[in-house]
């Protein structure tokens, strides 16, 4: 092969330091060889952690993020950098849910998305966060993100 898609990335097989803030952290991206097919791709992140703005207290989740890629991949090593970048970043849930599906969007460029925040619950109230940027594209299969809603002890 020639021309070697991956050769500008700078985080994958490095030592990945954490971003100090989600402004700093980079997504890259990569040309997405399949770009004249449809299909979906999964990142789930069941141990994402952000800060109470208010409190400085620890906020944990389990993100859920579908996409349907366009012309360009997310990177997963720079993907999971930008998320553990949160996890000293005082934000909202909502802020934080919909934040991430932004600077995807902004990154790669994606024909669809969507997020799914399940928040765990503090203060005894759960707050799921669930963002769609329109419909999907006909014709991908889309399955359920698989995560059940918060039930407490029964």
């Amino acid at each position: 092969m020639t021309d070697n898609i991956y050769q500008d990335l700078t985080q994958l097989g490095g030592k990945g330091e954490t971003p100090a803030s989600p402004e700093e952290a980079v997504l890259e991206t990569v040309p997405n060889p399949q770009a004249g097919t449809d299909y979906l791709v999964r990142f789930t992140c069941p141990e994402f952690t952000s800060l109470c703005p208010v409190t400085g207290q620890p906020d944990f989740a389990h993100l859920v993020i579908d996409y349907v890629p366009g012309g360009k991949l997310v990177e997963s090593k720079s993907l999971k950098l930008y998320l553990t970048s949160f996890r000293n970043h005082g934000g909202f849930h909502e802020d934080c849910t919909v934040s991430i599906a932004q600077n995807i969007i902004e990154a790669a460029a994606p024909k669809w998305i969507r997020i799914g925040g399940y928040w765990y619950p503090r203060g005894g109230i759960p707050i799921d966060v669930f963002y769609q940027s329109g419909e999907p594209p006909e014709g991908v299969w889309i399955p359920d993100q698989g995560v059940e809603p918060y039930r407490g002890r029964g």
